[in-house]
């Protein structure tokens, strides 16, 4: 009884797997005949023997075997290798040639983006050169009102050398000079210069009329004596010794240094006085001429220390080149003044180092457009600011002079004002020797 109900079981398995295998064939196509066939069996399954199922078992394992290599082989030649493996190369080198171009295009990006900078970087620098090194009108102000400076200071030194030697000749004597023979005949010369253009007959209670007798002209009256009108009130004299052409205004510091410096020239001393007795000896004792002489001088040393600050002011005022000229009447006319008289008075046909230095610094910050004109380009202010600075030394530099001109001065004082104390030393020095000669 166990041994039939082993085959039942048996038998109903082998029908259950053939009907299983039959489907399975059928869900993957195989050929109609077989897969018949197979399924035919599948009912009479139970009635077949065990050795005739186990013999189809076996077929049927080799057929499926069979079919799945077959299977296998057709996915790999003719499905994959003949049309997904093409398929797939195309779109991998569609895909690699779209990428390339997607890498071009941001690479354009990228090439757009660092040539926009570049050129951006390039006009902020042009904008920025051509903020920078583009000049503003006040600056070229400093430079137009600049341009003759220096050529005027040189022509005022020459006026104050001039001077210097005309008063050093005045007082030595030297030929072709008012003080050539002494005290009388310079004199003389300026009676006759002050009755010529100086005299005002107005003055001693018109007393002077007699003496006037009618010269003198009312805008050179007294101006010998004037210092305001004839030096410090003018911005430019019209003093300039490189020309042989004689000026009112050349006349007038002439003749008031005259007044000033030396007003009493010293006597000529004949040249036999001052000859020494035995000019062979070098240690022979001066004569009182030859000390007398010295002394004298010794005193214009002294007055060329203290005329030297006039000579200065003079030389400062002395008519200069006309290079700024017309830059000095614009901004003149730009502060009111307009009147061509008027511009003439002061800055005259050439200007002055001291006019142009007057204008440079002081008129032209009396504009208000100067501090208008400094919204400007931060480079520009920069710029006016070191003109600035410059002009600043310049000036200094100008009272240093005048601080050693004044220097000089007090040297001269304190060495008057110990001369005397010198002298009574040296009196009683040569006392005391004499005492003890007589009491030897």
């Amino acid at each position: 009884m166990i041994r039939d109900n082993k085959r039942k079981n048996m038998k109903r398995a082998l029908r259950q797997f053939c009907i299983v295998t039959c489907t399975m064939i059928l869900g993957m196509g195989i050929i109609a005949n077989q897969a018949y066939a197979c399924c035919l069996c599948a009912p009479t399954a139970g009635q077949t023997s065990v050795d005739e199922w186990q013999q189809t078992i076996e077929d049927l394992n080799r057929h499926l075997d069979s079919e799945f290599n077959a299977q296998e082989t057709w996915m790999m030649n003719a499905l994959f290798e003949d049309n997904i493996l093409p398929a797939m190369m195309l779109m991998a080198e569609q895909l690699t040639v779209v990428a390339m171009e997607q890498v071009a295009i941001v690479g354009s990006f990228f090439d757009a983006k660092n040539q926009l900078e570049a050129q951006r970087e390039l006009q902020k620098l042009q904008a920025e050169t051509h903020k920078d090194y583009h000049p503003s009108i006040g600056m070229c102000e400093f430079g137009s009102n600049i341009r003759s400076l220096a050529a005027s200071e040189r022509k005022g030194e020459i006026a104050k050398l001039a001077l210097s030697k005309r008063t050093m000749d005045r007082q030595l004597g030297t030929p072709n000079s008012s003080g050539t023979f002494g005290l009388g005949l310079d004199k003389q010369s300026r009676i006759a210069q002050f009755k010529d253009k100086y005299c005002d007959t107005f003055d001693q209670n018109t007393a002077l009329s007699l003496l006037c007798g009618g010269g003198g002209s009312g805008e050179r009256t007294n101006k010998d004596i004037d210092y305001t009108r004839a030096v410090d009130a003018p911005w430019t004299l019209d003093v300039d010794f490189t020309d042989t052409n004689v000026t009112e205004d050349e006349e007038d510091v002439f003749a008031l240094a005259s007044y000033l410096y030396s007003h009493d020239v010293f006597a000529r001393a004949a040249p036999l006085l001052l000859q020494t007795p035995d000019d062979n000896r070098i240690d022979a004792t001066l004569t009182g001429m030859q000390q007398a002489y010295l002394d004298m001088r010794a005193i214009v040393a002294k007055r060329s220390v203290a005329e030297n600050s006039y000579n200065s002011i003079v030389g400062l005022k002395a008519a200069g080149e006309d290079g700024s000229r017309d830059h000095m009447i614009a901004i003149l006319a730009d502060l009111g003044v307009t009147d061509a008289d008027e511009l003439d008075e002061l800055l005259g046909e050439n200007p002055s180092y001291y006019a142009q230095m007057e204008v440079l610094t002081k008129k032209i910050y009396q504009n208000p457009t100067f501090y208008t004109n400094l919204y400007d380009k931060p480079a520009n202010v920069i710029r006016k600011d070191v003109s600035m600075q410059a002009i600043g030394l310049m000036q200094k530099f100008d009272m240093f002079k005048s601080y050693l001109r004044n220097e000089a001065n007090l040297s001269v004082l304190l060495e008057l004002s110990v001369a005397e104390l010198q002298q009574n030393l040296e009196d009683r020095i040569l006392g005391l020797e004499s005492n003890l000669e007589l009491a030897d």
